[in-house]
């Protein structure tokens, strides 16, 4: 089965770096996927596999293996594109202005039709049912992950286990990585708005100054991670966005923050909240001013199941060699996918995607991210062999 998945995989890798390339040149930002969506609905009607629109732009397509068994698996690939603009000069560069696929959710989705491509083909040789998940809106809140699950992604039939991949720029191509538990953080936004009294500069005195008052809280908070979060327990405080909207003489009425908390511990995250919001309302108060304090709840943090995370890294061995299977250390970023990990045994595993000699390092989220499309070869062999392993063939 392994040298069947292989060849496949081979055969299918330009078709798999042709779909790649169609979605890099045609991003859509999160829950706009609608010309993405008609280009995977298309893919599977020549692959003859039956799919479900589901949260509006996503999809369920179905495999059945045609051997008797009733396990059933899920396999994931997230489908939207970022608010970047693509350096200019590639082939196969964003034609959306200001849109790009800068954190290879191309990758993703073209990497799951060509394991379609593979299973579809082998159906005759395993028994079970593979459910595919194209997800729309990973990059934004409420995360299409979790409408998935509430249109019913995961029901008739329940999968045993939901796997993803995704692309990781720090790992060279023809490696995967993996970690078992707690692996990526939950993640809140945090809107701020402080508010004093503006006025002249020269006479502060007249004044309550909200841009000291924003200087005290942005301080004082760092003390939520530093000496009231457990140390055990991993936890991110950090401010990206402050506008003051002053000038150099003169004092603005509000000053407007936005920023960032993650953490891994649910209780500990409730807990940061309250602590923060009193934190920073009682400083503003205590300075003459007011402090209005909202956090959007983000998603939850990400647990590869232990047990079924050493069954896959095993497979994962099994396809690649050892060799090319590495260990992943916790990140602070975030991913929708910690939906699924919430109610399902799942595992969410990284492709190697770096390439030092093409000069393909940069990080996701930047306008230069590109992949080392070798990977695709892998990206789809793998997963189709983790599917059909998973399932007992």
């Amino acid at each position: 089965m392994k040298d069947k998945v292989s060849m496949l995989a081979t055969q299918i890798h330009g078709k798999t770096v042709d779909q790649r390339r169609y979605l890099h040149q045609n991003p859509e930002l999160s829950f706009e996927e609608y010309n993405t969506a008609a280009f995977i609905k298309a893919e599977l009607d020549n692959l003859g596999i039956p799919y479900t629109p589901m949260a509006n732009t996503g999809l369920v397509a179905h495999i059945q293996g045609e051997r008797p068994s009733n396990n059933v698996i899920a396999l994931r690939a997230d489908m939207d594109a970022l608010p970047i603009t693509e350096i200019s000069g590639r082939a196969y560069g964003s034609n959306n202005p200001g849109v790009m696929h800068a954190c290879g959710h191309d990758a993703h989705t073209a990497s799951l039709l060509g394991t379609a491509h593979i299973l579809q083909s082998l159906k005759a040789d395993f028994g079970g049912t593979i459910k595919l998940l194209f997800q729309p809106g990973e990059e934004r809140l409420p995360g299409g992950a979790s409408l998935m699950i509430k249109a019913g992604a995961l029901q008739n039939p329940t999968p045993q286990a939901v796997i993803g991949q995704h692309v990781m720029p720090l790992i060279p191509a023809g490696k995967v990585g993996f970690r078992a538990g707690k692996y990526m953080a939950s993640t809140d936004e945090l809107y701020v708005t402080v508010k004093g009294k503006g006025g002249h500069g020269a006479q502060p005195q007249q004044n309550i100054d909200p841009v000291v008052i924003t200087a005290h809280i942005i301080t004082a908070l760092q003390q939520v991670v530093s000496r009231i979060a457990d140390p055990k327990t991993p936890s991110v405080l950090s401010f990206g966005k402050v506008i003051a909207n002053g000038a150099t003489n003169v004092i603005p009425d509000a000053v407007y923050l936005e920023g960032t908390f993650r953490t891994f511990d649910e209780t500990w995250r409730n807990e940061a909240h309250v602590r923060m919001k009193k934190m920073a309302i009682g400083i503003a108060e205590s300075m003459g001013g007011s402090c209005d304090f909202e956090v959007r709840n983000g998603y939850p943090f990400l647990v590869n199941e232990e047990k079924l995370t050493a069954e896959v890294r095993g497979y994962a061995a099994e396809f690649l060699g050892k060799e090319n299977v590495v260990d992943l250390d916790l990140w602070l970023a975030a991913e929708d996918f910690a939906y699924y990990s919430q109610v399902a045994d799942a595992c969410f595993y990284r492709l190697g995607t770096g390439n030092e000699a093409k000069g393909i390092t940069s990080a996701v989220h930047t306008p230069t991210f590109d992949i080392d499309e070798s990977a695709l070869a892998l990206s789809t062999g793998l997963m189709a062999y983790i599917a059909l392993r998973r399932l007992g063939n």
